[in-house]
């Protein structure tokens, strides 16, 4: 018989629910009479443009006009089904669900129910590596290892640090010895997918990974034995429970303070995030093994104003600075740089001169820009005019990012002072930068060196067209792969697409920050912004793809004609590879007149 939670169920969940507080828990809400208003957790806006109505127990935004209840909301912000949905609700206001007489319990969504019981393993898991961290001898070299580092008792309980044995096999067992089955943990991502009973975390330092809600769903460990053969971190890949991607270690204990200072500190690692947190910086988060997502950038984008890096000092870390900054200014969020001085990294800060050092450091965080020019100054020889135009060039790259031209005429004219350089001659060569790079190589502009617009073919415009509702890139992946394409440009952008989607990052700016031809990118960002295919964009994208499969069907049609021009049957491999290629002409033939 089918399932069917009672309306009373429904009414008691709403009626428990307060919107604002939930709501609130995904974006940064200001009350406006007795409306509340906020940036929508939909998408991404400067100008808040999302509105709740507390009385009606609904909201609205008028940009992207996503609206409804607060079933509704966790809907579409968990991707749960309506009765998950309610179930969901009713777990977190502490309502008893009922069915109506007649009905049974429904069983629960597959995935929702698997990653339900992983998170419990991954939870009880936690707490054994706890145990044996702070409870047992075998744990004592970890526990006084982080003690060195200036971790207190309290931090420890707080992040529920804990230790992996040595023994590779023991996790295995005890697991076992509780009752799971070896099946469910094969898929756990607790052992190698190669040897079923090896532990994937063996004598490390476990720091245990939370999802928003402060659930245990992933780890990372880092190595106590200085093994040159072996990652010094250790860190869970993507799992039913858990994408890294789009995930941010220590948000849980993170969003309130965030909310409340209206900023965040993205940190290289759990370590520097810990000792943020122990000073009594709360608002401290860190990427997860990965380079910064927006994904994750969209988990604190309603919450601050501003983000301040704070990553190592050498050259990867640099890189990631360098690549943070593009990616937030192009958010149009304003950045600030933390320099750490008298230690490598935040921990060593805070063991030499404790706390006050640290919050110091992060008080006298400087903008980007300053940051950025002191870089520069410092790596060109900025008393000679080649060093000049080489910061200069460098530095165009963040002033492009920029989304105010405000800011940009702004940042120039810090250029300008920062190497003594006349306005005149730095806006013309940012306004012809591809020509200053010509010059600064020492070549002689021509029609063939010279930057040529990009060519807006049939199969361009088609992956634009993808550009103006990326919900229709599923469809045209579907059908279609790099290799269909002829035209470079549009190759290239169906490449990127296709990155990002996997490496789920798409979106406008998950696209351009992939975009190393400035021209595509630059042609991207004006066909969105003038909606150019925002009309139609469904029947726009399923012609195209007809066109392009038909046209990579006849070039590979034309190959093989010229193939068989070519073959002289002799040998029995001959005759075999004439058969083939008459058996794939027939099947592009059919194809072709379907």
């Amino acid at each position: 018989m089918a399932s069917f939670i009672s309306k009373e169920t429904i009414e008691a969940v709403q009626n428990a629910t307060d919107i604002v507080s939930l709501i609130g828990e995904y974006t940064k809400l200001e009350p406006r009479g007795k409306d509340y208003w906020g940036c929508c957790p939909f998408h991404n806006e400067k100008t808040p443009s999302f509105h709740i109505e507390p009385d009606k127990r609904f909201y609205y935004c008028f940009s992207c006009h996503a609206g409804g209840d607060v079933i509704k909301f966790i809907m579409e912000q968990e991707k749960l089904s309506y009765a998950d949905a309610i179930l969901f609700l009713a777990k977190r206001s502490g309502v008893e669900v009922k069915y109506e007489s007649g009905y049974s319990q429904p069983a629960p969504d597959p995935k929702l129910k698997l990653s339900e019981e992983y998170i419990d393993l991954y939870e009880r898991t936690a707490s054994m590596f706890h145990y044996l961290l702070t409870e047992t001898e075998q744990g004592k070299p970890a526990l006084e290892y982080i003690t060195k580092r200036g971790l207190s008792e309290k931090t420890i309980q707080k992040f529920k640090l804990g230790f992996a044995p040595a023994d590779r096999h023991w996790l295995k067992k005890f697991l076992l010895g509780k009752n799971f089955s070896p099946e469910f943990l094969g898929g756990s991502g607790l052992f190698s997918k190669k040897y079923q009973d090896t532990a994937f975390f063996s004598n490390r330092l476990m720091f245990p990974i939370f999802n928003r809600r402060g659930q245990v769903v992933a780890f990372g460990g880092r190595q106590l034995d200085n093994d040159p053969n072996s990652p010094k971190y250790l860190n869970s890949g993507d799992l039913i429970q858990y994408k890294k991607g789009e995930t941010l270690y220590a948000f849980n204990f993170a969003k309130k303070a965030i909310k409340e200072n209206k900023k965040v500190i993205f940190c290289e690692g759990y370590m520097d995030c810990i000792a943020y947190h122990q000073c009594g910086i709360e608002y401290a988060v860190a990427p997860l093994g990965t380079a910064l997502t927006d994904e994750q950038v969209r988990l604190v984008r309603p919450f601050t104003d501003e983000v301040l890096l704070s990553f190592d000092a050498d050259g990867a870390g640099q890189k990631a600075t360098m690549r943070a900054m593009l990616m937030l200014r192009r958010a149009g969020i304003t950045v600030r740089i933390i320099q750490l001085v008298g230690g490598k990294d935040p921990a060593e800060i805070m063991i030499n001169y404790g706390a006050e050092a640290l919050t110091n450091a992060v008080s006298n965080a400087i903008l980007d820009s300053d940051f950025l020019l002191s870089k520069l100054g410092s790596e060109y020889s900025v008393d000679t005019p080649e060093g000049k135009t080489k910061a200069s060039l460098a530095f165009f790259t963040y002033v492009d990012a920029l989304q105010s031209d405000i800011q940009k005429e702004s940042c120039l004219e810090q250029l300008c002072q920062a190497f003594n350089l006349k306005p005149e001659a730095v806006k013309r060569d940012f306004l012809n930068r591809e020509k200053a790079h010509e010059r600064l190589n020492n070549r002689q502009p021509s029609a063939s060196s010279q930057p040529q617009k990009i060519k807006l073919t049939a199969e361009l415009r088609s992956v634009l067209a993808v550009m103006a509702d990326l919900d229709k890139y599923k469809m045209m992946r579907a059908e279609l792969s790099a290799d269909d394409f002829e035209d470079f440009s549009a190759k290239q952008l169906f490449t990127i697409l296709e990155e990002c989607f996997k490496d789920n990052s798409l979106s406008l700016t998950g696209v351009l920050n992939r975009c190393e031809d400035g021209r595509l990118a630059d042609l991207i960002t004006s066909v969105v912004s003038l909606g150019e295919y925002r009309d139609n964009t469904g029947n726009a994208v399923q012609d195209s793809i007809r066109m392009i499969k038909r046209r990579s069907l006849e070039r590979r049609r034309n190959v093989l004609m010229e193939r068989l021009r070519h073959l002289s049957p002799v040998t029995a491999d001959d005759k075999e590879q004439l058969r083939e290629i008459l058996r794939e002409k027939m099947e592009i033939d059919r194809k072709l007149l379907q």
